[in-house]
């Protein structure tokens, strides 16, 4: 097997990926840096440079177990009809705090949804689509790139776009949990929101939120906690008295009570699943972030799509 892999990477982005690519257990293989400011752009100039059979996508802040292309070269000879393949992308070890826990919401079916599979390793999946991989755990054959490319007018929504087309080409897409990556997660709570904010406002660009409706849930959950917001500032017995308001007041937040229980709820799952009871206290507050960031973001995204 030929394998060229190209690294994406800002003017100045460390290439952190490197060292673990050197520490393959089979190599040599052709390693690309395509530098530039937007990602897709430069995943497309690694493209045109590659020689190798297979290309793979990773990210300049991504790290691999050092059986990572051994797992490629066999996936592949064990499923030849299959085009392209993806893999988890794990929390790295020994990660920060926020990092922690911030991968701990993106693996909770409460936290992430339908996408909460990208972040963990699940079951072997020969039907695999957007929300079970992502651009920085990704090989394809040199075919679908001949056919298929990343939309240089997305970022951050390439990837998905790109399966997408792939699988709308009739190519075969697959999930692989031992084709396993970690991906750095965002250290802050500002970059975790700024991430999430990108993700839903470039979503309505490559695809209608009609088709899964379950994107559209963090859309309608920020404009009804907006509501309730300025339901509450024009209401001053709301105001005066958190659950007053008569009966109107009494009812808006009965949605808001339900979330709040469930954040609870899965917050001692989530923290209890990863043996991490700090997460019981942080979770709670970590899952609004990336709801009404998202949120935020997509509603921004319709808008600008219609008006």
């Amino acid at each position: 097997m030929k394998l060229t892999v190209v690294i994406p990477a800002g003017k100045n982005s460390e290439l952190s990926v490197i060292e673990s690519l050197k520490n393959q257990s089979e190599k040599p293989f052709q390693v690309i840096v395509a530098r530039g400011a937007q990602a897709s752009r430069n995943r497309n100039r690694g493209i045109e440079q590659a020689r190798g059979d297979f290309i793979a996508f990773v990210n300049s802040h991504s790290s691999f177990p050092s059986d990572w292309v051994f797992q490629i070269r066999r996936f592949f000879e064990n499923y030849p009809s299959v085009d392209v393949v993806g893999g988890p992308q794990l929390t790295p070890p020994g990660s920060g705090f926020f990092e922690k826990i911030s991968g701990y919401a993106l693996t909770s079916k409460f936290g992430a949804a339908n996408v909460a599979g990208r972040y963990k390793k699940g079951k072997l999946n020969l039907n695999a689509g957007e929300t079970d991989i992502t651009s920085s755990n990704l090989i394809c054959r040199r075919g679908v790139l001949a056919k298929v490319r990343f939309n240089e007018n997305l970022w951050p929504g390439e990837d998905p776009k790109f399966i997408c087309d792939a699988k709308a080409s009739g190519f075969r897409v697959a999930y692989c949990p031992d084709i396993v990556g970690y991906n750095q997660r965002r250290g802050s709570s500002a970059g975790l929101m700024k991430q999430f904010f990108n993700y839903g406002k470039f979503r309505p660009r490559f695809s209608s939120v009609l088709k899964n409706p379950l994107f559209l849930i963090p859309g309608l959950f920020f404009l009804y906690v907006l509501f309730l917001v300025l339901f509450s500032v024009g209401n001053l017995s709301l105001t005066g008295n958190v659950i007053g308001g008569g009966l109107i007041g009494s009812v808006l937040v009965i949605p808001l009570i339900a979330y709040i229980f469930l954040a609870l709820l899965f917050g001692i799952i989530d923290g209890f699943r990863n043996s991490d009871l700090r997460g019981v206290l942080v979770l709670p507050f970590v899952y609004p972030m990336i709801h009404l960031s998202y949120g935020a973001g997509l509603v921004l995204g319709i808008l600008r799509k219609f008006i």
